[in-house]
């Protein structure tokens, strides 16, 4: 469960710009915020993603998988053997598929702030910020987040040059924790239209059977 969930919750957390002012206990400086707005610039003008991810969970657990995004509202999570599980975003709602049993359920859109990271901008000086810091060349980004399963805390890394996202954290409402890495990246490049569907043979499910 905390594969599916905290993918859904952590990547919206950082991501999105739900919150109308920042909660730290300073003022960002100049630099900062002139950085955090490159960023915002680099990353809204993604319009399509591929690559590679790795999972670590709280026990050590490692999953590893290929993501596919294009903006906006569409993005798409395969893990890799032996898990069977698939993400899916369409633009109305998150679909979670099961390979070998050829069967989904659904998650609304309205209630995932996975949304704000699929639309067309990402503004990060917009959302509930509580912590920045650089060191080596990465700026770390703290969030937190009012989701449907409580307050969350994600911990976003950027590289300083590139500005890309490289890796984020998150915190659970339980306190578990998730590391999620991305690597092998390819920008801008075509997705068939197909890897954001759902196959006519699957069938829906209520969620947790």
């Amino acid at each position: 469960m905390i594969r599916r969930h905290a993918l859904m919750l952590g990547i919206a957390a950082l991501l999105a710009p739900a919150m109308p002012a920042l909660a730290l206990d300073r003022a960002l400086t100049p630099e900062e915020q002139q950085l955090i707005a490159e960023i915002n610039a680099h990353n809204s003008a993604i319009r399509t993603m591929v690559g590679r991810f790795l999972q670590i969970d709280t026990n050590g657990g490692r999953t590893e998988g290929t993501f596919f995004l294009e903006r906006p509202d569409k993005v798409t999570f395969r893990y890799a053997p032996p898990s069977r599980e698939e993400i899916v975003s369409q633009g109305r709602g998150f679909y979670v598929l099961d390979r070998r049993e050829e069967t989904y359920y659904a998650y609304p859109q309205d209630t995932i702030p996975l949304r704000q990271f699929l639309g067309n901008e990402i503004n990060l000086l917009n959302a509930n910020v509580v912590d920045v810091t650089t060191s080596d060349g990465y700026m770390s980004i703290t969030v937190i987040d009012n989701t449907v399963a409580g307050t969350v805390q994600v911990s976003l890394i950027f590289d300083v040059e590139t500005k890309d996202l490289a890796q984020w954290t998150l915190v659970e409402p339980s306190g578990a924790e998730l590391t999620f890495s991305l690597y092998d990246v390819e920008k801008d490049v075509q997705i068939p239209p197909a890897f954001f569907s759902i196959p006519a043979t699957y069938t829906s499910r209520e969620p947790g059977r």
